[in-house]
């Protein structure tokens, strides 16, 4: 009898890691080249990048958006190549990495809505307090 499976194919995962971060590399550099500069040479980093658009992208809201991107590349990555079995934290359901980041996300635009009500801007007190929270969602979530 002969065997007739289908040999699996091993991935290049320092190639597929390599890929990911060229591009997302190249995308961080195009948007710091993109960024409008001053008279005097400087970056003007909240000005628009794109004068008379319909929003205001500015270079945060693009490093924002740009983070939200490499943070999903990053989890399919790490769900493809390390994938986990869900497990059950104190909320008592079910999560993934992927639900763990949802949360994250979610529950760190409220706390820095909270920090935007309560306190006004600057919001670097609530980003730390963002990062804490992650680190407890991941960790006990």
């Amino acid at each position: 009898m002969t065997d007739t499976a289908i040999p699996t194919r091993r991935a290049n995962w320092p190639a597929i890691y390599a890929t990911a971060i060229i591009i997302l590399g190249a995308t961080l550099g195009f948007l710091i080249w993109a960024t409008p500069v001053t008279e005097e040479g400087a970056k003007a980093w909240t000005d628009p990048m794109i004068p008379g658009g319909w929003m205001a992208w500015t270079f945060p809201v693009a490093l924002f958006f740009w983070i939200i991107a490499s943070l999903l590349v990053l989890f399919t990555i790490l769900a493809v190549r390390f994938p986990e079995t869900p497990r059950r934290g104190i909320l008592r359901i079910e999560t993934t990495r992927g639900d763990r980041l949802f949360i994250t996300l979610l529950g760190s635009a409220f706390i820095c809505l909270g920090w935007l009500f309560f306190f006004g801007a600057p919001v670097w007190w609530g980003l730390g307090l963002c990062a804490l929270y992650a680190t407890a969602v991941f960790r006990w979530v």
